[in-house]
């Protein structure tokens, strides 16, 4: 999950306390700047965060889908929003890190097959969610008259967060599927051209660009300024939600100081 889980307790504590909308993990089983240094899984990390907070949203920015089968990882999801009481956002993306995945022995198909993973993983969770016996028959997962009880406590299902910029497959899975997309890294202009691209894609697959929110994650640069200016240039390109990556360490002293010295001044 990244830092000591005590860390991300008193920050998500502190954050649940002063008001941010959200807070994310992400879903590594490998640190990736260090991969001998110590990982947390994340959902299970996650459990115990929405647990122990009353108020703020949450969940992982973004779940690998090569690490679970999408119909575990659906029985996962509503046993969290039940726990929470309805405050689970459901993250989710094709996979990408090549290294835990070899240590792991977990399957990296080539990229385009991830993709066309993720788009039948979201099928399935959705029917599992919403039907009252679920079937669906793909390429590569399958589920059968499912039973899947009890159902999540969002109607009619926790939001589906997915993250990825690639024009052509992701963002097609995206139109199709997402009640949020969410860019990582990446400039102002750039997230305002995938935008005009994704509402391409919803109108080829006869959806309204607006029933998707659009959201930007990035790395804090050098001052609390700077961050607070590119959170108001990607809301000027579009972006409905922003989301800062904590920075190290993790603690509710660090969110607090997000909270006062950069929320405060977006909402300026």
């Amino acid at each position: 999950m990244g830092g000591s889980y005590e860390g991300m307790r008193d920050a998500w504590l502190a954050a649940d306390e002063l008001g941010f909308d959200t807070a994310w993990g992400h879903d590594h089983l490998l640190n990736q700047e260090d991969i001998s240094a110590p990982e947390d899984e994340g959902w299970t990390a996650l459990a115990a965060l929405l647990a122990l907070t009353t108020r703020i949203r949450g969940g992982l920015m973004v779940t690998a889908n090569t690490f679970r089968h999408p119909a575990v990882l659906a029985k996962m999801c509503t046993t969290i929003d039940v726990i929470s009481g309805g405050r689970l956002e459901v993250g989710m993306g094709a996979g990408w890190f090549e290294d835990e995945h070899h240590q792991y022995g977990l399957a990296l198909p080539p990229p385009g097959e991830r993709i066309r993973r993720l788009d039948e993983a979201c099928q399935i969770m959705k029917a599992l969610w919403t039907e009252p016996r679920a079937t669906v028959e793909g390429e590569y997962y399958q589920v059968r008259q499912a039973y899947h009880e009890p159902k999540p406590v969002q109607k009619p299902y926790p939001p589906l967060v997915i993250g990825g910029g690639g024009e052509k497959l992701t963002l097609h899975v995206v139109a199709r599927h997402a009640d949020e997309w969410n860019m990582a890294k990446g400039t102002p202009e750039e997230f305002r051209h995938k935008c005009a691209v994704l509402d391409e894609h919803c109108r080829a697959v006869g959806r309204d660009p607006a029933a998707i929110e659009r959201s930007i994650q990035f790395l804090a640069p050098a001052s609390d300024a700077e961050l607070a200016q590119q959170a108001r240039d990607f809301v000027a390109a579009g972006a409905t939600h922003v989301i800062f990556a904590c920075p190290q360490p993790f603690n509710a002293a660090n969110a607090r100081r997000v909270w006062e010295q950069v929320v405060s001044r977006v909402r300026e």
